[in-house]
C-alpha cells in the first residue's frame, strides 16, 4: 500500500449494478424517477459447510465473505486461504483453506443481534474477545478526528446517491484509506476485516469510523479486528461502552461538527486542537454540492 494514499478501495460509483432507478412520486405530487440501492443475497461456504445467506449491497463479495467468517471466529488469523471461487450467478462466495473445517454444533447457536438487516453472530463470540490485547500506545489526536470526518462526509458516495447504507473506513492517523459501504453496517464492517486479512494490514496502529451508532457487535468486531480505535457520528448503547471498558478500546462517539464524546479510552486521545478554531460542518450543504 502506498504510503498515505487515501481510499485504497471504496465503493465504484460507476457500477449500475447496485442500484436501479424507480419511479415515484414526491411531495408536491410530481412523478420523479430516483435511484434505489439493492439487496443481493449472497450465500456464504467456508470449505463443503453452508455458513449464511447474508443480505448485501452486492459489492466485494469475497472481502465480505472473509471478514464474516473471521468476525464469526470460523476462519482463524493463522489460516491459509487456498482459494477464493465467486460465482455471480448464483451469488456464491466459496473460502477455502488448508485446514479442515466443521462448524454444524457453532451453527445451532445464533444470537440475532440490533445490526440493521438483521445481523446475527454465534453464541461462542465472546470466547476470545477477553484475551484480546489493543495496543496501549495507539494515539489518537482531535485534530485527526475533524479530519476524518470532514473527509468521509464530504466525498462522492453511493451514500449520496441513493441513501439506505452505512459506510465503515479504515484510518491510519487523519488519513482514510478504505472506504466501504452496505446495506447493514455489520456487512460493512466484515468488508474492512476482509481486506485486512487478505493484504495483512497491521491493525495496531489504526483507527476505525463508522457512521452507524456503536453497538455491542461493533464494539466486539472492531476488537477482534484489533483496532484500538473505534468513532462514529452516532451515538452508543449501553453494552457498547460497557464492552469497550471491558476490552481498552477507545470508543469516541457523536463525532459531528465540533463536538465529540469521549465514552472510554481517554488516554489515547491528544487534544491538539482550539475547539473554538473548528468550523461548523454543514452536512446537508456539503451532500448537495457533491450531488450537484
Amino acid at each position: 500500500m502506498e504510503k498515505n494514499k487515501e481510499f485504497y478501495i471504496s465503493p465504484n460509483l460507476e457500477n449500475d449494478d447496485l442500484t436501479e432507478t424507480i419511479n415515484c412520486t414526491n411531495e408536491a405530487g410530481e412523478n420523479i424517477e430516483i435511484p434505489v440501492v439493492k439487496e443481493i443475497p449472497l450465500t456464504i461456504y467456508l470449505n463443503k459447510q453452508e455458513i449464511v445467506t447474508a443480505m448485501t449491497l452486492g459489492d466485494m463479495p469475497d472481502i465480505l465473505a472473509v471478514g464474516y467468517l473471521l468476525n464469526q471466529n470460523m476462519l482463524q488469523r493463522d489460516d491459509i486461504i487456498s482459494e477464493i471461487d465467486y460465482d455471480e450467478d448464483l451469488q456464491v462466495v466459496i473460502i477455502r483453506t488448508k485446514r479442515t473445517t466443521n462448524y454444524e454444533k457453532k451453527m445451532e447457536k445464533k444470537i440475532r443481534t440490533s445490526g440493521c438487516a438483521v445481523g446475527t453472530v454465534y453464541g461462542d463470540i465472546m470466547d476470545d474477545f477477553s484475551s484480546v490485547n489493543l495496543n496501549k500506545d495507539a494515539k489518537i489526536k482531535t485534530s485527526w478526528i475533524y479530519t476524518i470526518s470532514k473527509k468521509v462526509n464530504t466525498r462522492p458516495s453511493l451514500y449520496l446517491k441513493a441513501g439506505a447504507l452505512h459506510g465503515c473506513v479504515l484510518c491510519k492517523n487523519d488519513s482514510p484509506i478504505v472506504y466501504v459501504e452496505d446495506v447493514g453496517r455489520h456487512n460493512a464492517v466484515d468488508k474492512i476485516a476482509g481486506w485486512m486479512f487478505l493484504n495483512k494490514e497491521n491493525a495496531n496502529d489504526k483507527i476505525f469510523y463508522t457512521t452507524g451508532r456503536l453497538t455491542s457487535e461493533m464494539v466486539i468486531k472492531t476488537v477482534q479486528m484489533g483496532i484500538p480505535i473505534l468513532i462514529s457520528r452516532s451515538g452508543f448503547t449501553e453494552s457498547g461502552v460497557r464492552l469497550a471498558k471491558e476490552s481498552g478500546l477507545t470508543l469516541i462517539g457523536r463525532a459531528k461538527g465540533k463536538r465529540m464524546i469521549i465514552a472510554n479510552g481517554i488516554e489515547r486521545v491528544v487534544f491538539d486542537t482550539d475547539v473554538q478554531s473548528v468550523k461548523s460542518e454543514d452536512v446537508v450543504s456539503a451532500q448537495r454540492a457533491l450531488i450537484k
